[in-house]
């Protein structure tokens, strides 16, 4: 059942739609001009608002307007008995959902309550999952340690340069790639993950730069690479240390010159992608084996960011606990539990080798294990 506003200055039509609409299980409100349309639209939360463009002292263009100014969420549908082309296309372009010709068809009636129900519920649907993402994204902690990479983000990440994230597995690194692209000014474009270390090196290239059918024996058709995907976008180069040196160099062509070809052709494709990456590995190290590229180092490390690890910043593990345990327990769809600060205190006192992941893969396992309250005795079993 949805909330309808019906706004109309003709009884009739008011009365005509509220029948409608009732008999199709909707709680309809009705108001008699746009003033008192819009009053109503302000203090109350409706599914769809159904206005008239011809009205007395506030017409539907004028309402329709203040509604997108003050932000009312509610699909607008307008109605009228004088309508055009030109204007369901002018209330189309200021924000309408919909436009709706008097006499009204009871069809086109029920078919535009259907549509603008299913967006309600698509937009509601989009919003859970930003916050859901949100949530994941978070950079919890106040050490200072975790201060630095948090200040460094917001001054990197609305420019174009290059970003290097270095630190051990599982400190979140994907996290702080994340956040650049986030707060950066190409969150509109693509972001593309790659994990180097996940992909044979003889697929490599193919999977960054992409291949023309026929290019090698499995390569049945022609595919898109992850350079080209991300075109006006950011690119994330996950343990980019492990990458091979012949892919290294096609990489470091990239970004010398912003072009791109794919495995078995001759043809350039110009590219706009702004690349971070990240590694577990010394890559100056790297260099004097012979293992990766000194000049595509320099290029790639414009901006260093070093996120630490746990053991660096144990006093943000309270923050952390308390975190990952109403993410995980939203996750399982269980009662939020809490950890006694015994608890907390013996979860300090470890070594964490695994870092933020570890101790996230732990909470879960004490979560579903312990009790409500988890005590530091849950902690000695079953960690």
């Amino acid at each position: 059942m949805a909330k309808i506003l019906v706004i109309d200055d003709e009884r009739s039509i008011r009365n005509t739609l509220k029948d409608i609409l009732e008999f199709e299980k909707h709680k309809v409100i009705l108001a008699e001009n746009g003033k008192q349309g819009l009053e109503a639209a302000l203090n109350d939360l409706f599914d769809i608002i159904f206005s008239d463009i011809k009205m007395p002292e506030m017409d539907g263009i004028e309402l329709l307007e203040q509604l997108k100014e003050k932000e009312v969420e509610a699909p607008v549908v307008m109605i009228s008995g004088h309508g055009n082309i030109e204007t369901a296309v002018d209330c189309i372009k200021k924000g309408a959902f919909d436009f709706i010709e008097k006499p009204i068809d009871l069809n086109r009636l029920l078919i535009t309550v259907r549509n603008a129900l299913e967006k309600n519920n698509l937009v509601t649907e989009t919003k859970t999952l930003k916050k859901k993402i949100a949530k994941k994204l978070q950079m919890v902690g106040n050490t200072p340690s975790i201060e630095r990479v948090r200040e460094m983000i917001h001054k990197v990440a609305p420019t174009d340069a290059r970003v290097l994230i270095t630190g051990a597995n599982g400190t979140g690194k994907e996290i702080v790639a994340r956040l650049l692209y986030e707060y950066s000014n190409r969150v509109q474009g693509p972001y593309v993950e790659v994990n180097c270390a996940a992909i044979p090196s003889e697929l490599i290239e193919s999977e960054l730069f992409g291949h023309e059918k026929g290019s090698f024996t499995s390569a049945v058709k022609q595919r898109i690479g992850k350079f080209e995907q991300a075109d006006n976008g950011t690119i994330f180069l996950d343990e980019i240390g492990d990458m091979s040196l012949a892919a290294q160099t096609k990489v470091l062509r990239a970004l010398q010159e912003n072009e791109i070809s794919r495995v078995g052709s001759d043809k350039n494709i110009k590219v706009n992608v702004r690349v971070i990456a990240a590694t577990n590995k010394d890559l100056k190290a790297e260099i004097e084996k012979g293992n990766f590229r000194e000049d595509l180092f320099h290029r790639l490390n414009v901006i260093p960011i070093h996120v630490p690890t746990l053991d660096e910043r144990k006093d943000d593990i309270p923050l952390l606990v308390t975190h990952f345990c109403e993410l995980i327990c939203a996750e399982q769809g269980i009662q939020l539990k809490s950890f006694d600060a015994k608890a907390v205190k013996a979860l300090q006192e470890r070594s964490w080798t695994g870092n933020i992941r570890e101790l996230r893969n732990v909470v879960e396992r004490l979560i579903i294990l312990g009790g409500s309250k988890i005590t530091k005795e849950d902690v000695e079993m079953f960690s």
